[in-house]
């Protein structure tokens, strides 16, 4: 059980922890709570029509600064704590794609740095306006999508990716293991799904944005999973889930808000986000030329994680049970 006598400063950086985990669940309820409201129906109805309408996921959302600078993020950053470490400085004039691994159970260093200032990403890396993308499907939810758009996160639709980056200085950040890759996060592993993932890679060549391979230490520690071996009945139910609704959920667990063994909570182990060095792709492709280039810069971007792996494993990663694999 955890003490009594916890500062106060770690009870609310465990409170901004557990509201950000909780958060889904309760505007959904609360949503579908409104209609028990009979005058509410035509405002939740007129609502419902706007959310089908409304283009913000693919148009580069709408961006509120002050609340991804709420003191909120501060804290959460702290619980585990989150760090930002960096190879160079980058160009603020130039457009970027930022390649986040692994994804781990929820992403939550690439929320935390991409999505907030909880680890001071503007300080880092000043003058770049990024914007975490995250499946379509996400922004279907009642209120919480409108709390993700103020966010800067948009959809991870080809389209909505290439429209941020027609934009002069403007710049992405990717997942790019996605839900696949949550099944392989097991604290001790670093498993990449991307040896078929060429999608963002295209992009880049298409839009001239440089590749920027980031690789977070610890995001695979913070919860514990249930390992389900391909083939078995839960891996094939995973999978189902996966191709029925774009995402699947691992049987996972961590800790709890006043204990330290069993709970949904994150364990409070640290995320060290290590940004390498941009990968420039060529200009001026032709239609013959695209797929060799893309293959060449995937190649690049793939030799540069195992760079970042090589370099700062035995600082961020002593207690690992293998090294840095790429599985798909």
């Amino acid at each position: 059980m955890a003490p009594l006598n916890v500062p106060l400063e770690r009870r609310l950086q465990t409170l901004a922890t557990l509201i950000y985990g909780i958060e889904p669940s309760v505007v959904i309820g609360f949503f579908i709570f409104l209609w028990t409201i009979p005058f509410l129906w035509p405002i939740l109805i007129a609502y419902v029509i706007w959310i089908i309408k409304d283009e913000a996921p693919v148009r580069g959302g709408r961006r509120i600064e002050w609340v991804r600078r709420l003191k909120f993020w501060k804290y959460f950053a702290e619980y585990f704590p989150v760090n930002i470490i960096k190879e160079s400085d980058l160009d603020p004039s130039k457009n970027y794609i930022f390649g986040y691994h692994p994804h781990g159970i929820l992403a939550y260093g690439a929320v935390i740095t991409f999505a907030t200032e909880g680890n001071g990403f503007s300080q880092q890396f000043p003058g770049i306006e990024t914007n975490l993308m995250t499946l379509h499907s996400n922004f279907k939810m009642p209120f919480h999508r409108d709390y993700l758009l103020s966010l800067g996160i948009c959809s991870v639709s080809r389209k909505s990716c290439k429209y941020i980056l027609q934009r002069t200085g403007r710049s992405i950040a990717i997942v790019v293991g996605g839900a696949t890759e949550s099944l392989h996060a097991y604290p001790g592993i670093i498993d990449l799904t991307l040896k078929k993932r060429l999608g963002f890679v295209k992009i880049a060549v298409e839009t001239g944005a440089s590749l920027v391979p980031v690789l977070s230490f610890g995001e695979n520690d913070i919860y514990d999973q249930i390992k389900s071996e391909q083939g078995s009945w839960l891996w094939l139910l995973q999978k189902r889930i996966q191709a029925a609704l774009g995402f699947t959920m691992p049987l996972f667990h961590g800790r709890g808000i006043f204990n330290y063994d069993i709970g949904l909570m994150p364990h409070r182990k640290p995320l060290n986000v290590v940004f390498g060095n941009p990968i420039d792709p060529p200009s001026n492709v032709s239609d013959e030329e695209k797929d060799n280039v893309v293959q060449d810069l995937h190649t690049q971007y793939m030799n540069s994680l195992q760079a970042i792996w090589d370099k700062y494993k035995d600082d961020f990663a002593p207690n690992r049970v293998q090294e840095l694999a790429f599985v798909g």
